[in-house]
């Protein structure tokens, strides 16, 4: 859920700290007041669209900032591990900075991310909803999500199992018409990942060879050198005539009987031993080293030509033999693809037609679950209309069946519904009012509350053009959907606002001739005096707040009989 949101310098908000609960929390106000704002405000840190006109007038830029309660969110976690992204005390922090230029920075938990980044992870933790928006209801090609989503686990399981076998149709189908479309290219492309996959695995690399490889060819080409050196430094070393180890070492004796006399005698006295023993392990390294050397020109030749044989691949294949080896592995895996399918088009095309004929028997048994899914849902929907006084509406899942194989199956779904009886169900999208869309909206949301997942759902006056009994139903609804997610919903309706658990009330300032929308959270006294105020209007009358204190009490009594039969 939200705990936090932050916002600085966004439209008419200067500087505003909002602090949120779970349960169902209102915001309400006058028209204008910019209880949208603060909408927009989470609809950006969401992902949403941004733009400059959102920054306070001479401010540098816009800053959101939003914390998320995330404990219980599985998509969310799955969502950030997807992006690589990590959260120590199960929350997530999203913050957006808009500048005038037009650009966004975006960050989730501190980490810099892009906006379709945070549009997806934001999904996962915000929904809105809004009176005028684009819903999910009203674009017809996400009612088969809703149909599948109401269907639960069985339908899922069978929609996976379709999905993979299409899969499966698809990557042959797409081999099948690459080799019928250019049979001369697929022959050529075939041979020379042949040739490239042999000329890689006969030369047989190793990812550190090529540096290995040079270190023994300068130690081969210039052994006199270091034969020489290495042979006249030993001498130095050992040398009868004067030794500096002899020499050293007799130093050190001399300085022994009086290194306990002085510290500094001590110290000189260790410094000596340090180069003695020190240029007794040279002379062993070096005598090991005389050991080992030896002059092989016929070891020198092959590493010359294989360090020749490396630079010709390099040239082919990439800079480096990380990169010719990670081609060779590329070229490999379509080598092997391309090989699969290469047992003449008769096979290849018996093999399309079976995948095509399990796809399609899947198709046709996830389509029998969904008609099975969609009675149940229609069911459910007219129930919840039946609440929220639409008991004479119809809703309707209608089918259409495609000849042709798609990624979600082979059903096409659209929701239609008959208002008024005696006329024919048109979809949905084509005449529902605005009040029949926020019921119906709110209809599903309450059959989805439980297993939508997402931390927070926002309405945006989904009340408007509603009244009496239906804005009570409407009230009930968003109460039921609390339940289950954190509700913040903007409203002008006393009967919405009366059940809510937290009220907020947006009010519009002017402060040093600028205009500044503040935020109250209000008590019980406060709750009752705004809630008088969206009955009676302007002016409040002791009658209105008489009305406002049994509107909350029915408002509790109301919460607690839908608690007792949820």
């Amino acid at each position: 859920m939200l705990q936090e949101l932050v916002i600085h310098d966004f439209a008419i908000i200067e500087r505003l700290s909002l602090s949120f609960e779970g349960g169902m929390t209102t915001l309400t106000g006058e028209t204008g007041a910019g209880k949208s704002i603060i909408i927009d405000a989470v609809g950006l840190l969401a992902g949403g669209r941004g733009s400059s006109d959102f920054i306070r007038t001479g401010a540098a830029k816009a800053t959101l900032e939003g914390l998320f309660d995330a404990r219980t969110n599985s998509k969310t976690h799955e969502k950030l591990a997807v992006f690589g992204l990590e959260t120590e005390d199960e929350t997530v922090l999203l913050q957006r900075d808009l500048y005038p230029s037009g650009r966004n920075v975006c960050r989730v938990n501190g980490r810099l991310v892009n906006t379709t980044t945070l549009r997806e992870i934001g999904e996962t933790l915000v929904d809105i909803h809004g009176q005028n928006e684009h819903q999910q209801l009203m674009r017809p090609e996400s009612h088969l999500g809703l149909l599948d989503q109401f269907g639960g686990a069985a339908v899922r399981k069978l929609r996976l199992a379709y999905q993979e076998q299409f899969e499966a149709y698809s990557k042959l189908r797409q081999a099948q018409q690459k080799k019928q479309a250019n049979e001369q290219e697929w022959a050529q492309r075939l041979d020379m990942l042949e040739f490239q996959v042999n000329e890689i695995d006969t030369a047989a690399l190793q990812p550190d060879e090529e540096t290995q490889l040079e270190q023994e060819r300068d130690r081969l080409a210039n052994y006199q050198r270091i034969s020489d050196a290495l042979q006249h430094s030993y001498d130095l070393l050992g040398n009868e005539t004067f030794s500096p180890i002899d020499s050293v070492g007799s130093a050190m004796e001399s300085m022994q009987p009086i290194s306990q006399i002085d510290p500094e005698f001590e110290t000189i006295t260790e410094n000596l031993q340090n180069v003695y023993y020190g240029l007794q392990d040279v002379q062993s390294e070096l005598s090991r080293q005389l050991d080992q050397l030896e002059w092989d020109e016929g070891r020198l030749d092959a590493v010359e030509k294989r360090l020749d044989l490396i630079t010709q691949l390099k040239r082919k294949y990439g800079d480096s033999v990380a990169d010719i080896i990670a081609y060779g592995q590329k070229a490999h895996t379509e080598l092997a693809s391309m090989q699969a399918t290469e047992q003449g088009a008769d096979q290849l095309d018996d093999q399309v037609a079976k995948t095509q004929a399990a796809a399609k028997q899947l198709g046709h048994t996830l389509s029998e679950a969904r008609h099975k899914a969609a009675l149940k849902l229609q069911k459910a929907i007219h129930k919840q209309l039946s609440a929220l006084y639409m008991e004479k509406t119809v809703f309707e899942v209608h089918f259409g069946t495609s000849t042709a194989l798609r990624s979600d199956g082979i059903d096409q779904v659209e929701f239609y519904i008959q208002t008024n009886p005696g006329e024919a169900a048109k979809p949905l999208a084509r005449i529902v009012s605005g009040g029949e869309l926020s019921r119906l909206m709110l209809a599903l949301k309450t059959i989805f509350a439980e297993s939508d997942g997402v931390t927070s759902i926002i309405f945006d006056e989904v009340d408007t053009g509603v009244s009496g009994r239906v804005a009570q139903a409407i009230a009930n609804k968003i109460s039921v959907i609390a339940e289950y997610s954190q509700v913040l919903c903007i409203t002008h309706l006393p009967q919405v606002a009366a059940m809510s658990d937290h009220e907020y009330v947006i009010e519009k300032k002017v402060s040093d001739g600028r205009t500044q929308t503040e935020v109250t959270k209000l008590d019980e006294p406060a709750r009752i005096d705004e809630l008088a105020r969206m009955l009676a209007g302007t002016e409040i009358t002791p009658l209105a707040i008489q009305h406002a204190k049994e509107l909350l009490a029915m408002a509790a009594t109301e919460k607690d009989k839908l608690r007792e039969t949820k």
